[in-house]
């Protein structure tokens, strides 16, 4: 798969990583024997990012990172998250971005992954109590100490990047951003991360499952499924963006690929976009990088632009709760 720069500051990963959250947490049940053939397989096909996150287990994804590919650890970049305080034993707590929480987390994600540094280092949620600086000033730290490398920050709105990266230079910004999800274009994040250099990583590029075309009702998924509370997959919104899935679909078969690998080289023909599209299956994961060969012209691009526009999605992305804590 094809290296690219991720941001100004030095690292190179594939253009597609491999988001490992569904394979511990919130996606229904788990299979951590298949979740680590897929990570193996992953490597195996030149995915050189994995992006994991303290919050998904708990700790869980973490140590099946660390246990799985720990020995093969020269061949990927390992990105993890923090900022969202969770206590020893695994309970959440909201937003922290202090720097005493941040050390705490860092010393134990270190542990769970079984590394000695780590590759880049997010903060999952911006903590509205704790100045932005006062938080990448800490994690500014971590980098001289050589536990970590570079540094992200994930759903944060313009003014907080500058800021963030004012304090220490960013590499990644980390935001949904799908042919459903397209508010990043028109809330000045894109701009933002084009104009300072930044690699914007696009999070849930599948529309968190919808786009690929797999999914017609909330039966299809597991009882415990997050999405069964998603204002997208609710009975009177779902009608409608299962519409938009049909219009993608017949584009795709124009291109003789399937909806989701479209919607996936949409994205990564996005200027200064790489993704983590998230599996924790083989057969996906190697549906999701053929995508990244896809070759798409202006006509297909314009296209998929009419088909999807920006604010098509019907429902928000997250529940009400939820979205108070993006875009801050």
């Amino acid at each position: 798969m094809k290296t690219t720069a991720w941001g100004s500051q030095g690292l190179q990963a594939s253009i597609e990583g491999l988001g490992a959250m569904g394979m511990s947490a919130f996606y229904g049940g788990r299979d951590d024997e298949e979740s680590a053939a897929t990570l193996r397989r992953a490597l195996d096909l030149g995915v050189s990012l994995i992006d994991t996150a303290e919050m998904y287990g708990p700790f869980l994804n973490e140590r099946l990172i660390g246990e799985t590919i720990g020995d093969r650890a020269d061949e990927y970049a390992l990105a993890t998250k923090t900022g969202v305080e969770i206590t020893d034993d695994g309970e959440r707590r909201g937003p922290n971005g202090s720097p005493a929480y941040l050390r705490t987390a860092l010393e134990r994600s270190l542990r769970n992954l079984g590394r000695e540094t780590i590759d880049l280092y997010y903060i999952h949620r911006v903590d509205p109590n704790v100045p932005i600086e006062e938080t990448f000033g800490a994690m500014g730290e971590f980098v001289a100490e050589g536990k970590v490398r570079y540094l992200g920050i994930s759903e944060a709105a313009p003014e907080t990047i500058r800021r963030a990266h004012a304090t220490h230079p960013l590499t990644a910004v980390q935001t949904e951003y799908s042919l459903f999800e397209r508010s990043p274009e028109v809330n000045g994040v894109l701009d933002t991360t084009r104009e300072l250099g930044i690699a914007f990583v696009a999070y849930s590029p599948l529309g968190r499952g919808m786009l690929t075309g797999a999914i017609a009702s909330t039966s299809d998924l597991d009882k415990d499924d997050f999405r069964r509370h998603s204002p997208r997959y609710a009975d009177e919104n779902l009608a409608a963006n299962l519409a938009v899935v049909d219009k993608v679909r017949a584009l795709a078969g124009q291109k003789g690929v399937t909806p989701g690998q479209l919607a996936l080289a949409w994205v990564l023909h996005q200027d200064g976009v790489v993704a983590i599209p998230g599996t924790k299956r083989r057969t996906y994961l190697e549906e999701n990088v053929t995508a990244a060969d896809v070759e798409l012209t202006a006509d297909d691009l314009a296209a998929l632009d009419a088909a999807a526009p920006v604010g098509v999605a019907a429902g928000e992305r997250y529940p009400e709760e939820a979205l108070k804590g993006v875009n801050l």
